[in-house]
């Protein structure tokens, strides 16, 4: 983040309460990149919504979502508001999808009852991992299997055999951050990250900020 960016962002700050911008630093201070979510073609729309608040409400920063077959828009009654804190990535196919991940360096995770599957107590939260989700009715692509770096599975003692993609993402997102905060990782956004999302936010907090911005530009410039 550069000089001139720090300078719109002391700015456009007074614009904010203390409130808000103290809850901007604190929130901040709790999110992580270490892990991120992956989504592939959920054709239930309010299943990506809820996984969106799940991620926001555990601090995962970034959510992706792959739309190969079903384009679908976030159902913004179920995200509650989480689309504006929560940085949301779109894909027109898995392997874009998972070339990205690893290009970001990341491990490719499928959330699946696999035989080779790990339980999720056992998960190794050490490494930066992807976690990708499937379809509600038939899982995740062959795709996504054939290429995974591991699977992950949550443990169940009763005769159903499967949940929800957004309770299961919502068990396993709260499992792995509560683990991680308690850890010696190093989890936590860097600081040019944090900067820039303090930016982003504050701009999605003012009303005219289009405004705003020419004004304070037309005054830069001066």
């Amino acid at each position: 983040m550069d000089v001139k960016d720090h300078e719109l962002l002391n700015y456009l700050e007074e614009f904010l309460t203390e409130n808000r911008k103290e809850g901007f630093l604190r929130v901040l201070k709790n999110r992580t990149k270490h892990f991120t979510i992956a989504m592939e073609d959920v054709y239930q729309l309010h299943n990506t919504s809820a996984v969106m608040r799940s991620c926001e409400v555990f601090g995962i920063q970034e959510l992706n979502v792959i739309e190969q077959k079903f384009g679908k828009r976030i159902d913004t009654e179920i995200a509650m508001g989480a689309q504006k804190w929560v940085d949301v990535f779109r894909y027109n196919s898995v392997q874009s999808c998972m070339d990205e991940m690893r290009a970001k360096g990341y491990q490719i995770i499928a959330t699946t009852p696999h035989d080779e599957s790990c339980f999720l107590h056992e998960f190794d939260i050490t490494k930066p991992s992807a976690l990708f989700f499937g379809t509600e009715r038939d899982g995740l692509s062959q795709e996504v299997l054939d290429q995974a770096d591991g699977f992950l599975k949550i443990p169940m003692v009763g005769y159903t055999e499967s949940l929800n993609i957004s309770v299961s993402a919502a068990i396993i997102i709260q499992d792995i951050t509560t683990r991680l905060r308690q850890s010696a990782i190093n989890w936590h956004l860097t600081e040019d990250e944090i900067w820039e999302k303090r930016l982003d936010w504050t701009r999605k907090s003012i009303k005219d900020i289009d405004f705003i911005e020419r004004k304070y530009l037309e005054e830069y410039q001066e």
